[in-house]
Order: structure tokens, then C-alpha cells, then sequence
């Protein structure tokens, strides 16, 4: 059954509920550790949205690991601006690091597009991107992300972390702009 939420002026429905969410970060996770099993990976979580994503994803993996955060900026209301901004900065050392991007959604692209010329001056052994949810339709740079949890249509969805400005980050399903 589709429950209804209403942030602001705006409605939504149920599109993805907690468990099926849980269960694809639980196979993501097993994913990661057979890849980084014998490495010590940093995860670095771009926040606001993709903390309660990372919380659970570094849960899930059973490897050692590090977990740092970053906040970028490009989202203003429903729509992206197109524009990069860094809010909280890099205090770790990732020269010669194995360093996975966690992400909430990838839509545009336009965030880690622009985030990665600046990363990689860190000099960083690896880089990989996870991301929860992709918006193939969506996708304006040419980005490969490394690992999906679910390829999703070009709708606003908040949840599980997204929010509409500043709200619904708490819902623990997903929910999908309402029609």
C-alpha cells in the first residue's frame, strides 16, 4: 500500500520501501568487501544526503576501513543548479589511499564530475563511486559509477537520507514526487 508524505508545498508517494533498500545494501556491501578485502579503502560520504546510506553501506562491508565525510552542493528546490559548491572540506591524507565515494543519488552527474578533477590532486591510488540511486535518463557528464543500487527514472524522490529542502531526510523509505 502507497503512503502519502507532504514536505512543504509538495506531495509524495511511496516508491522503494525500507526493506527492499536495506536488502540492496546489504548485496552492496558484500560487493565492496570482495573487492577491498585486502585493502584498507577510505569511504568519503558527500553529505547532507548520502549519511544514512553510508551509515548502513559501511556496515554492511567486511573489510577494515575509514570513513570521512565532504559536503558538496549543487541541488537548489527540486532541480540541480548546476553549480559545485564545497561547504566542509578534506582534512585526510589520501595520497597512495584506495578511496570510495559514497553517494546518495547520481542525477545529473554534475557533483562528482566536478568533484573528481579536485580529488584527484590528493593523489589517490583508486577511486570508486558508489552510489544508492542513479538517474540514467538524467545524466548530463560522462560518469561511471562503480556500483548501483538502483537505476531509477528522472523523478524527485526524497528519503532514506534525500531531503526537499532540508526535509524528508528522516523518511526511511523512499518516496517519489507525486503527479
Amino acid at each position: 500500500m502507497s503512503k502519502t508524505v507532504q514536505l512543504q508545498e509538495l506531495s509524495f508517494e511511496t516508491y522503494m520501501d525500507k526493506q527492499m533498500i536495506k536488502q540492496r545494501v546489504k548485496e552492496m556491501g558484500k560487493e565492496l568487501s570482495n573487492e577491498f578485502k585486502d585493502k584498507k579503502p577510505i569511504f568519503l560520504a558527500i553529505l547532507n544526503g548520502a549519511f544514512v546510506f553510508a551509515a548502513d553501506l559501511v556496515r554492511a562491508c567486511k573489510f577494515e576501513h575509514e570513513i570521512s565525510f565532504i559536503k558538496l552542493t549543487s541541488y537548489e528546490g527540486t532541480t540541480s543548479s548546476g553549480k559545485v559548491t564545497t561547504q566542509i572540506g578534506l582534512q585526510e591524507d589520501l595520497t597512495d589511499r584506495d578511496v570510495i565515494i559514497v553517494e546518495d543519488i547520481v542525477d545529473t552527474g554534475t557533483t562528482i564530475y566536478h568533484f573528481l578533477p579536485a580529488l584527484k590532486k590528493f593523489n589517490p591510488k583508486s577511486i570508486t563511486i558508489v552510489s544508492l540511486l542513479q538517474k540514467p535518463e538524467a545524466l548530463k557528464f560522462p560518469l561511471k559509477v562503480d556500483y548501483i543500487g538502483f537505476e531509477i527514472p528522472n523523478k524527485f524522490v526524497v528519503g532514506y537520507g534525500l531531503d526537499y529542502n532540508g526535509l524528508g531526510r528522516n523518511l526511511k523509505d523512499i518516496y517519489q514526487l507525486k503527479e
